[in-house]
């Protein structure tokens, strides 16, 4: 795990893959947000279309790579929290996240982790990935 989580705050923006409402592959940037109790937090704003998405399909996967060539690949079921401490910290941890919803409270504003998450830890050296389960 903290292998996982050290290459994420490294490399925070993460593109993650949902399958849209029209079936059809969707990717877009997320930024990690932390690692709480063993589980890898984002957010979003239940007002969007991957929010929607999520709902319908709960299967997502995630992926970032560093400036040396390394990427990870996350995968597992979105569970949505209301965890008011991980959402005030997520808050604080973040401008950009305070600026969009200014307090844990906002009823727009939503967390998640990864359910029996899967992570892999690659590179071009010829060696083999990395595999996790968290």
């Amino acid at each position: 795990m903290n292998e996982v989580v050290k290459f994420l705050c490294e490399n925070p923006v993460t593109y993650v893959a949902t399958i849209g409402l029209d079936g059809k592959p969707k990717v877009r940037p997320f930024q990690f947000m932390l690692e709480n109790g063993g589980k890898l937090y984002f957010c979003t704003n239940n007002q969007k279309d991957v929010y929607k998405q999520i709902q319908k399909f709960p299967y997502i996967e995630v992926t970032t790579s560093s400036p040396d060539f390394r990427w990870i690949r996350l995968s597992g079921k979105v569970v949505f929290s209301e965890d008011m401490e991980v959402k005030k910290a997520i808050i604080d941890s973040s401008q950009l996240v305070k600026s969009l919803y200014q307090t844990a409270d906002n009823p727009i504003f939503k967390i998640f982790y990864l359910e029996d998450a899967k992570a892999t830890i690659a590179d071009f050296s010829g060696e083999p990935p990395k595999e996790f389960s968290l």
